[in-house]
């Protein structure tokens, strides 16, 4: 998959324009994939599909198998006879960002009434689709659904904070509680079978139109989960169930006092006893939604930096070794090769570079990282064909953002270096990364479309603000895509393989 010359570009569905407060799997995303089609690409690269968590990160989900209910569209519940337009019109909010405490419940609450419709109305070969998933999901599904409903009915706090026997897992407490909250795990599995119908159809279209979905795997998961609830002894828990250790990265040129994710670690020890079975089945489930895996922090799976539970920054820390050889073969074993991307630091860490080879996982190089006068791997006369090259990420300021926060020596290296005047400079960035021998090029939304700082997705380390971004549907146009097309074509990376490509 990596070993011709392509690109795509990144953009999260939260991102696409709507009337319902952010973007979902609706008509949008499907003239979004008319656009890439036209702009000659052969890769849509997503953030994780699963719910968003602690400051609406989509990294902190309440669970590593669950789709995010929140990217469903209504207009199909409404076509399905589940929803009335009177619903919808009630469901309309402002285009411009993504407002998560007005577009959530009012989102949650059109679900319920279609669920509720449903019930109601919904066809025999419906309740039977409905039925089916549920059988075939019911590995992660069933405590998912409980520990939602269980979630919401204790006002959304921690687990551990539950009833002892419910934190507990007693068999008595969870039969009861699957009679008593029968009603709210069928509609959380009611949702979880929307998303997924909703989400296939729109990977399929993709696919025929031969873009690849490349989508995000974090590498740990949140505390409050339904898989650390369920799983507790393959997490490095006390015996009341707080966590001993977390996780997060310690100090470094871009942040002095590291970061504090406060994710549990893995207990490598368990996992390896029973097979890497969780990881296993993991990658199964997200290769079930995407072509590629773009795996988080794969650094954590050869060492992870563990701090004390009661850390509030990245600072006190020691590093800890993974066995990432061992998960890798287990999964390759069970499922083949896998389709994947390691994020990995840029630095050549030995461990780190030798698993990512090992197992022939492209890494990642990011232009706005190879101009601060340091010796950089990032820098394009250093990248390798086996390497997946990006303008910038998520996690980074757009391309015009980090220039105009740049250093003079940083702009006086790129102009010198790159031979621009930089008036356009997410514009040169694009052709850099597109000129770069990578065999790969991914390049941000934001980016293609010149914008500054007011569009950056995430900042790691801030507590709220993250993840609001959208562009409006007048904002990408029909240029856009000739322009990227016309970059595309000239360093021989074109999507031309038209067969099978139609629109909606």
């Amino acid at each position: 998959m990596f070993s011709t010359r392509t690109s795509g570009v990144l953009l999260h569905l939260t991102s696409l324009p709507g009337p319902h407060g952010s973007g979902d799997c609706g008509a949008q995303a499907y003239r979004f994939l008319d656009w890439l089609v036209n702009a000659r690409q052969r890769f849509w690269q997503i953030l994780p599909l699963t719910s968003i968590g602690v400051g609406n990160s989509p990294y902190a989900s309440p669970s590593a198998f669950a789709g995010n209910p929140l990217l469903i569209d209504l207009e199909t519940l409404r076509a399905a006879g589940w929803l009335t337009c009177d619903d919808l019109s009630a469901a309309t909010l402002p285009d411009d960002r993504v407002d998560f405490e007005k577009m959530a419940p009012c989102r949650m609450q059109c679900l319920e009434k279609a669920w509720r419709a449903f019930r109601r109305h919904a066809t025999q070969a419906e309740q039977v689709d409905l039925e089916k998933f549920c059988a075939e999901q019911t590995l992660w599904l069933d405590d998912y659904a409980l520990f939602t409903a269980l979630l919401q009915h204790h006002g959304s706090e921690s687990w551990v904070d539950w009833p002892a026997a419910l934190a507990k897992r007693q068999d008595a407490a969870m039969e009861q509680a699957r009679r008593e909250h029968a009603n709210s795990i069928d509609f959380w599995k009611f949702c979880q079978w929307c998303f997924r119908r909703q989400w296939l159809q729109l990977k399929a279209h993709a696919n025929e139109c031969g873009i690849d979905i490349i989508g995000d795997m974090p590498i740990f998961v949140a505390h409050n989960s339904a898989d650390v609830w369920a799983h507790p002894e393959l997490f490095e828990l006390r015996e009341d169930g707080h966590c001993r250790v977390i996780a997060g990265v310690p100090p470094d040129v871009f942040n002095a006092d590291g970061q504090c994710w406060g994710n549990p670690l893995y207990r490598w020890d368990a996992h390896a006893r029973e097979g890497y079975r969780w990881w296993v089945e993991r990658f199964r489930t997200t290769l079930q939604l995407v072509n590629v895996v773009r795996i988080d922090h794969f650094r954590g799976f050869s060492t992870c930096w563990e701090l004390p539970a009661e850390a509030t920054t990245g600072r006190d820390g020691t590093w800890r070794e993974a066995p990432g050889a061992a998960v890798f073969s287990a999964i390759v074993a069970e499922l083949g090769s896998v389709p994947a991307i390691a994020e990995d630091p840029g630095v050549v860490i030995p461990e780190v570079d030798a698993l990512r080879r090992q197992f022939s996982l492209p890494g990642m190089r990011m232009l706005q990282f190879a101009f601060n006068g340091e010796e950089s791997t990032f820098l394009p006369h250093k990248h390798e064909r086996d390497a997946v090259v990006y303008t910038g990420t998520h996690d980074n300021d757009t391309v015009c953002g980090w220039w105009a926060a740049a250093k003079p020596a940083e702009h006086e290296y790129a102009m010198r270096y790159l031979r621009i005047d930089a008036r356009e400079i997410h514009w040169d960035l694009i052709h850099a990364a597109s000129a770069s021998v990578a065999n790969t090029a991914i390049i941000p939304l934001q980016d293609v479309l010149g914008l500054g700082s007011e569009a950056r997705m995430n900042t790691p380390g801030k507590q709220s603000g993250n993840w609001t971004w959208r562009f409006t549907a007048d904002t990408l146009t029909a240029a856009h895509a000739q322009r990227l097309a016309d970059v595309t074509a000239l360093y021989e990376r074109s999507n031309d393989a038209d067969g099978g490509r139609k629109s909606r």
